[in-house]
């Protein structure tokens, strides 16, 4: 067992948003554990990313995977920080041996929200309007519905890209709602986007903390945080990706919920980035059994894409 003292060191990005989830995350072990109330029990570390550092790039062409959570998983590794707090839309499939994500608050609204500079929604847009994001999921699922429209790179955190959308660069763009309602900033959505519209990044909306699989005291610690049912959905949803082996480079959603009686109910998809092509499929099933129905509902659309001649990647 890791002999502990304090104080406990809370690893997080430095944007607004991250800061805030980290604050959640603190306000939540003060409440849970009387020995983390005082004012200095808990402390922040701010630590960069390849993915907060590189803004003129589109995510896949700097590397895809874990670029903004590798240098807080190393911090982690090595003893710098006791806990991570990360979005877990950003949080590879696989990670390092030594770390787990040991618990997840209670998952955030998963939809997107459109902003658009005229207030009108996706519907409205004028043909031709120019929407901003690099996620090539929200790319393949704009040209599904609206080809018409043009899609061009908008990089940055929340409020970089609504300066970016104020400033005239683009006339649309989309942002997680649930990063919206945690700084505040809901009123700038002008739509929210039904996941029949747009289905969600895998993990979207939800908050993941990762500590050291050996460190039993912060272990203890996290437990008491953790939300079963997010756990579960988004373990569905993250069993899905892996069997896609999904990186930045390929257009995949999924969105998992449990009704009353645990039973699970996940919608996937994986597409062409340009939107010409949209493979869908639904599962059901136990919660108990959310890991292999994420599996089984990746498995069925590899055998549509098949069917139809198409890869993933293409």
């Amino acid at each position: 067992m890791t002999t502990f003292k304090l104080p406990l060191r809370i690893g997080t990005r430095r944007s607004p948003l991250a800061r805030a989830q980290a604050e959640m995350v603190r306000a939540q072990l003060s409440k849970a554990r009387n020995s983390l109330v005082a004012e200095r029990a808990i402390e922040l570390v701010f630590i960069q990313t390849t993915g907060d550092k590189v803004q003129d790039r589109p995510l896949g062409d700097i590397g895809g995977k874990g670029l903004f959570t590798k240098e807080i998983d190393t911090a982690l590794i090595s003893g710098h920080i006791d806990l991570a707090v990360h979005s877990m839309k950003d949080v590879p499939t696989i990670l390092p041996e030594e770390i787990t994500i040991s618990c997840m608050l209670e998952r955030g609204d998963p939809r997107d929200a459109l902003i658009s500079s005229s207030g009108v929604d996706l519907a409205g847009l004028p043909s031709g309007s120019s929407i901003g994001t690099t996620s090539l999921r929200r790319r393949a699922q704009i040209l599904a519905r609206r080809p018409d429209l043009l899609v061009k790179p908008l990089r940055g955190n929340v409020e970089t890209r609504l300066e970016k959308l104020n400033a005239g660069v683009v006339d649309a763009t989309l942002l997680a709602f649930a990063g919206l309602k945690r700084l505040g900033q809901t009123s700038v959505a002008t739509e929210i986007l039904s996941p029949e519209k747009m289905l969600p990044a895998v993990g979207q909306g939800a908050i993941g903390v990762a500590c050291r699989r050996a460190d039993d005291q912060v272990l203890e610690f996290l437990t008491q945080l953790n939300h079963d049912a997010t756990k579960i959905t988004v373990s569905a949803e993250r069993a899905f990706l892996a069997r896609l082996d999904g990186s930045c480079e390929t257009p995949i959603a999924a969105l998992s919920t449990l009704d009353k009686t645990g039973n699970l109910t996940m919608s996937g998809l994986i597409a062409a980035t340009d939107g010409s092509v949209l493979i869908e499929d639904k599962i059901e099933g136990l919660s108990d059994q959310a890991r292999q129905l994420g599996d089984e509902l990746g498995a069925r659309l590899l055998t549509k894409a098949s069917s139809m001649s198409w890869t993933i990647n293409q």
